[in-house]
């Protein structure tokens, strides 16, 4: 199975992106980007199966991977569930799951990875808080049976760095690129400071044979 998103992850939502769906992902891709969560829930299935075949082939030419957001992988083997449902989760495949709450992490199963969110405040889902903020994270890093992505509001190098030196694996951002006029030069800003964050933590925290979820994969690129 391959392992699960990390780096900077990019989650879609067409009603604030800049320009065309297709071309803001293709320049995160070329700012370094290769995890892709489609999200465009509302749309229907045949045009959302079209962008989803569209956004497999940008990232395809890049080795990255494209995953969908709820239980319908549209011709994938990627999905990303909501914290309500479906559980159990589907087998085969890569399966992610968005959690809030010690409570919703400890309903994980098979899943490989966990967003969590809102780490900072997000103009994008203003219904859920109150912001976890890094410490916040980190105590949930701690709870969680998976790998974590921190998620919500995530838009500058030194929030990219607090939540790697949090414990995430990965950073998931959403608004920072679709707003971006140079999705870009944003990614690749982004993706630096996972990186000189992420070798800062592995420098300071050399694995162990005994680490637990909190320490594993806090500095994998």
């Amino acid at each position: 199975m391959q392992g699960g998103p990390s780096g900077v992850v990019v989650f879609t939502d067409r009603r604030v992106a800049r320009g065309a769906l297709v071309d803001v992902v293709a320049g995160a891709v070329g700012g370094g980007v290769r995890w892709v969560v489609l999200r465009e829930k509302d749309l229907p299935r045949a045009e959302r199966l079209a962008l989803a075949a569209d956004l497999r082939a940008i990232l395809a030419e890049a080795g990255g991977t494209l995953i969908v957001a709820g239980p319908d992988p549209l011709d994938g083997d990627a999905v990303h569930l909501p914290a309500a449902g479906p559980y159990p989760p589907p087998a085969g495949g890569l399966v992610g799951r968005s959690c809030h709450d010690t409570a919703e992490l400890a309903r994980l199963t098979t899943e490989h990875y966990a967003t969590v969110s809102p780490v900072y405040e997000t103009r994008t889902k203003p219904g859920y808080g109150p912001a976890l903020r890094p410490d916040g994270l980190s105590e949930l890093v701690k709870a969680s049976p998976v790998p974590v992505l921190a998620l919500g509001g995530i838009g500058t190098a030194a929030q990219v760095a607090a939540c790697v030196e949090a414990g995430a694996t990965g950073v998931a951002v959403l608004g920072a690129v679709m707003r971006a006029n140079d999705p870009t030069e944003t990614a690749t800003t982004l993706g630096s400071a996972f990186q000189e964050a992420a070798t800062r933590v592995t420098g300071t925290h050399p694995a162990r044979s005994d680490e637990g979820p909190h320490e594993k994969g806090c500095g994998r690129p």
